[in-house]
């Protein structure tokens, strides 16, 4: 992969050559996120059992996880830019499919089959721009652009993601609210079709002979094998969005069942987590080149995320005072107590921001393959999250859902004491080196 080897301009770490994009993955990310808080209770309603709904969810899941693997080394074979119009075709074309075949006609098969083939679109979109970030900044610079990539990211699918479908869902309904969606992301794929054209994206492997080119792509996978500190990473990785994933689909039904929220509350309640990142994202890329990558990893991602994970369970239970079932929704004291678990997870699930460069640090020859295997990680939280759920909802309820996060994340804080990243300015410990 081409390294650039000059200074950027940048903005507080976000490299201003490639503000459009980020403007294109905000955008995008938008309409993909309007389901992402209430479609899981949604399904259900029309329905459909919880297992059934969660069901759904992990097989979009394992479908993001394939897009996910193959989009940085496609990405570097026919550039950022062409693998990010692929997943936006393909993303329209079968959400129209799945909102009319598989939700309006009320077919289980057909919400699985379209849902999770739609599940294959979006990590071609936002993966992919990933690599082109690696391509267009300096390798001290990654872990700040990527703090901006996942603000800009959780700017779409969180903030605008829930607030809007709180606002619209009382005025055009669930299916109303989703056919609206297609309008932010064609608007973010345009915006990518037109505005990244002339963006670098050079890349040795566009001159590779084509069973090269299929060479490369098979190192995503056989760099778990070959490579254990990149086994590590990509353990820490899927972990990491275990609760966001996870708790989209099983707090929706909990605070509405259980709490006697109301839709609205629980959508501004997950729109407070999601816009809490905006911040921290940017944070914690800035904080992980002072501190160091696997301190902040450790003890603010893995520690933090266990905390926050169980304190989003049991702060609104022990607050909770209105009745399942309740017309007007949790009072205002209860709907401002929920928003503290909120913060916290939006605080600490972005400490795993330094990932992204441990992974093209550990791999420096073979950093599409790299991030590939980062992708199929993030892409495999998107499965394993809903599945844990459907394996534990019907017997353990939300608790158990609940407790097993908190334990993976406490695995993976574990996992850290493995890892030997050479981080410029540190050594393979994390600790910092001083000049003599």
């Amino acid at each position: 992969m081409n390294k650039l080897e000059v200074e950027t301009k940048q903005w507080l770490g976000m490299p201003l050559n490639l503000i459009w994009g980020y403007l294109a993955i905000a955008l995008f990310m938008t309409g993909d996120g309007f389901e992402l808080a209430f479609l899981s209770k949604y399904i259900t309603d029309l329905g459909f059992t919880e297992s059934q709904s969660s069901s759904a969810f992990a097989v979009y899941g394992f479908a993001a996880a394939l897009a996910a693997w193959i989009s940085g080394v496609l990405a570097e074979i026919i550039t950022p830019r062409k693998t990010m119009i692929i997943g936006f075709v393909m993303w329209c074309v079968f959400h129209a499919l799945f909102l009319v075949f598989g939700l309006e006609g009320k077919s289980y098969p057909m919400i699985m089959l379209f849902y999770g083939i739609r599940g294959f679109a979006y990590p071609l979109f936002l993966y992919s721009f990933i690599v082109m970030i690696v391509q267009n900044v300096k390798s001290t610079q990654i872990s700040p652009a990527m703090g901006w990539f996942w603000t800009t990211y959780s700017v779409g699918i969180g903030v605008f993601g829930s607030f809007i479908p709180s606002l619209t869902i009382p005025v055009l309904g669930e299916m109303g609210t989703l056919w609206l969606a297609l309008a932010f992301c064609v608007a973010g794929g345009l915006v990518a079709l037109t505005m990244l054209r002339n963006v670098n994206s050079e890349s040795p492997m566009h001159d590779l002979p084509m069973k090269e080119k299929f060479g490369e792509l098979s190192r995503a996978v056989t760099l778990l094998v070959t490579n254990r500190q990149i086994l590590f990473s990509s353990w820490i990785r899927i972990i990491n969005t275990l609760s966001l994933f996870g708790f989209a689909v099983i707090m929706p039904m909990m605070f509405t069942r259980e709490l006697g929220f109301t839709t609205s509350q629980w959508l501004q309640i997950w729109t407070v987590f999601f816009a809490t990142t905006l911040v921290s994202n940017v944070f914690w890329g800035i904080v992980g080149e002072k501190l160091g990558w696997i301190k902040v990893v450790r003890w603010f991602g893995c520690i933090g995320m266990a905390v926050s994970s169980l304190v989003f369970y049991y702060l609104p239970q022990w607050y909770n005072t209105v009745a399942p079932g309740g017309m007007e929704g949790a009072s205002t004291a209860e709907f401002m107590m929920a928003w503290i678990p909120a913060i916290l997870l939006g605080w600490f699930v972005a400490a795993f921001v330094p990932m992204t460069a441990v992974f093209t640090t550990l791999e420096p020859k073979h950093q599409g393959a790299a991030i590939s295997v980062y992708n199929l990680s993030a892409g495999l939280s998107n499965f394993v999250a809903p599945a844990i759920a459907t394996l534990l909802l019907p017997s353990f309820s939300f608790i158990g859902v609940v407790y097993a996060y908190t334990a993976l994340y406490i695995f993976a804080f574990a996992v850290t004491f493995l890892l030997r990243v050479k981080q410029p300015g540190f050594d393979v410990y994390g600790r910092k080196e001083t000049n003599a």
